[in-house]
């Protein structure tokens, strides 16, 4: 008997690999039954919901510090004082002749009196053509340009607020300051605008070269309140928010602050921002003489004798009147006159260190000079008039 070609399923059973089929579309049937019921599970094994988490207490904070609440205080009566400044210069297409403003850069200035004359750094506005004054409370002006001394780094805007005019900045005195005092700058640094920051008073009576054959800025205020670009121009306040200074510069290899920023001392603000606001210019006080730093030196590297060389007495000036002689020609060459050896009992080496003792005072003040002529010095008093 042939065996059957077709075996049953019974017969088969006993095969491996029919086994093995089997049970894989059982473990198929079986995944996909759970997979079915997935959510049912674990709606079934998630715990129970719990209670909602209860709120945190806030824990009172009581009483800001006396030294706080004065400095809030201080910031709130001097920020409406505080102007934002932002400069555009014109540019022309050489190609089309088109004309037009591009943005140029920004600083800080403060109201000076209620006539709408605002303070601020001539660096600030070197170079522009035109100036936004914005204000505390977000109105815009367009500021005129009064007077500046790039001398002292100063320049007077003005700019007409018909009606709420912020008021002037209380004004302070700077040749009593300590070296420790707590000072505070309000500004723009990078143009975020109306920023505190506060520190000490570092040092007095920095000189900073002005750069670009600008004479040095004297007797600036040092200090380690953060100043950065966009603060130039600001008030530089005491703890009883009167202004001691402008924020005009710092020193940092790096562009941003170190530390290290200087003011221009409030007393010299005093003495210059009137002149500029009547004349539209500062004007030196003057001995009637010329000199040269770079032959200054010459003749002091050949004569030994430290001082300032008068080069020429302008005739009929105060100087003249005072008897002083000049350098002249022998038969030597150039021959050494009077040599300015002080100002007021404060010793000169430099044509920069007279203009700034001189600068202390005031066209018609009367001042002490020390002269040498020769081997032999002097004392004379002279009347200090106009400068050129």
């Amino acid at each position: 008997m042939r065996p059957d070609p077709w075996p049953t399923v019974a017969a088969r059973r006993g095969d491996p690999v029919v086994r093995r089929l089997v049970w894989l579309a059982l473990l198929v049937a079986l995944l996909m039954v759970l997979w079915r019921a997935l959510p049912a599970l674990e709606r079934w094994l998630a715990p129970a919901p719990t209670a909602p988490a209860a709120e945190r207490t806030v824990t009172p904070r009581g009483d800001l510090a006396a030294d706080e609440q004065a400095t809030i205080e201080l910031f709130e009566k001097a920020r409406d004082s505080v102007v934002f400044i932002s400069t555009a210069q014109v540019v022309r297409d050489a190609w089309t002749r088109n004309v037009w403003e591009v943005p140029r850069g920004n600083g800080s200035g403060f109201i000076w009196d209620d006539a709408g004359h605002v303070v601020t750094n001539f660096h600030v506005i070197e170079g522009a053509s035109s100036a936004t004054v914005r204000l505390a409370d977000g109105r815009d002006y367009r500021a005129a340009l009064v007077g500046a001394s790039p001398a002292h780094d100063i320049a007077v805007l003005r700019i007409g607020v018909g009606f709420k005019r912020p008021p002037p900045v209380p004004i302070g005195t700077s040749h009593d300051l300590k070296v420790g005092q707590k000072v505070f700058a309000i500004g723009n640094p990078f143009g975020l605008d109306w920023t505190l920051t506060t520190g000490i008073v570092s040092a007095l009576d920095r000189t900073l070269d002005g750069g670009a054959g600008k004479p040095p800025i004297q007797h600036l205020i040092q200090t380690d309140a953060a100043i950065n670009p966009g603060n130039s121009g600001g008030p530089l306040l005491d703890s009883a928010g009167r202004l001691i200074g402008i924020n005009t510069a710092i020193y940092s290899p790096s562009g941003a602050s170190a530390g290290i920023g200087f003011a221009v001392p409030v007393d010299t603000v005093r003495r210059v921002v009137p002149q500029l606001i009547e004349r539209g210019r500062y004007v030196r006080p003057a001995l009637g003489i010329e000199v040269d730093e770079t032959l200054n030196q010459r003749l002091a590297q050949a004569t030994g004798v430290a001082g300032v060389y008068v080069l020429r007495v302008q005739p009929g000036g105060a100087a003249d009147k005072a008897g002083l002689q000049a350098v002249r020609l022998g038969p030597q060459g150039l021959e050494p006159g009077d040599v300015i050896t002080a100002v007021q009992g404060q010793p000169v080496e430099s044509v920069a260190q007279l203009l700034a003792r001189l600068d202390d005072f005031q066209v018609g003040d009367t001042v002490r000079l020390r002269v040498r002529r020769g081997e032999a010095s002097r004392e004379l008093d002279l009347t200090l008039q106009p400068g050129v």
